[in-house]
């Protein structure tokens, strides 16, 4: 029996084989869909000739993200540190007539968006070294979410047709992000700016443009201006356990998103034991709160909150963003 499924596995496997197009072919196939897309053949020329394999470090680092295989807790510790939030004030009181006018014409606070501006770019001093357009080609050609990276791809080639960045210029981290805001493709296709009116979306070395960018894509996503992000709460072993049993998860697109608990009411939460830091009680208001649970810290969560998550759905990510966030702005 075990060697007829051996066999049986070898079989569908060299069939697999056989029908799976080669590298080449497959980006043959991606050439013909982008000259469908309006993008000129010297574009793709430039682009893709020179992809000869794809890249094994790129898929090597796509099985090994550090927001989901570090804890919550171990993941803040190594990014909200003294050293950023005191880089992350400076730049704000450096930037402060740019990050106003962002602030004022998206509705979102300048902390926030330095916060996300140091989490993705280290503040800008690096943004990536991978070339985005290989990147992106192994990625969708692996196999693991590959719809998802030709779509990503084919944007990358888009930006590429506007004349928004050079080839050479246009390199990213290993996942295809570009950018000091580490924006995806499609991301700068529909929310980068051109704050300054200079004739170019220039995420890769314009403050006005990334900042700008940077509120329109929360701002696109549903951040509500004058609203916390959530707070740090107090939960009892004993509440937890309640909680667990009693309160319906989230659904949602992502593995962060179907582990949040509820929403519910503050009151609610308040009825069922949950408590701020001192022990004191919840300041009860209308809008609803998930909660997210670390290893040994809690978070009542509200609607920029989930914003936070659209930029990247992990909770170690959402949370180091909204702590640095008020830390920077003390």
């Amino acid at each position: 029996m075990w060697a007829a499924v051996v066999m049986a596995t070898i079989v569908v496997a060299s069939e697999q084989d056989v029908t799976r197009p080669t590298f080449a072919q497959w980006l043959e196939g991606v050439r013909e869909e982008a000259l469908g897309r309006g993008i000129r053949p010297a574009i793709l020329d430039a682009a893709l000739t020179d992809i000869d394999e794809p890249l094994t470090t790129v898929v090597e680092r796509d099985r090994a993200q550090p927001e989901t295989v570090q804890t919550l807790e171990h993941y803040v510790s190594q990014r909200v540190t003294s050293a950023v939030v005191r880089s992350g004030r400076q730049l704000v009181a450096k930037h402060r007539s740019i990050l106003n006018r962002v602030s004022e014409a998206y509705g979102v606070p300048a902390p926030v968006i330095v916060a996300i501006w140091g989490m993705e770019s280290n503040f800008g001093r690096f943004s990536g070294t991978y070339p985005v357009v290989p990147a992106l080609a192994t990625l969708a050609w692996d196999g693991r979410r590959s719809t998802f990276f030709r779509g990503e791809l084919l944007d990358a080639l888009e930006v590429l047709n506007r004349e928004d960045i050079e080839l050479e210029r246009l390199r990213g981290s290993w996942a295809g992000a570009m950018g000091q805001p580490q924006f995806m493709p499609s991301s700068f296709l529909q929310f980068a700016e051109d704050f300054d009116a200079d004739g170019r979306r220039d995420i890769w070395g314009n403050p006005a443009d990334i900042f700008a960018s940077v509120g329109n894509y929360l701002r696109g996503h549903g951040w509500v201006t004058g609203y916390r992000w959530g707070r740090e709460v107090h939960v009892e072993p004993d509440v937890a356990d309640k909680i667990q049993n009693d309160v319906a998860r989230r659904n949602g697109s992502c593995s962060a998103k179907r582990s949040m608990i509820g929403a519910l009411p503050l009151e609610a939460w308040q009825r069922l034991g949950v408590r701020l830091l001192d022990g004191s009680r919840l300041p009860i208001a209308d809008q609803e709160a998930w909660l997210v649970q670390g290893a040994s810290r809690n978070f009542l969560v509200y609607q920029n909150y989930d914003v936070i998550l659209a930029y990247n759905c992990a909770h170690a990510y959402a949370v180091s963003v909204a702590l640095l966030s008020e830390r920077i702005s003390g």
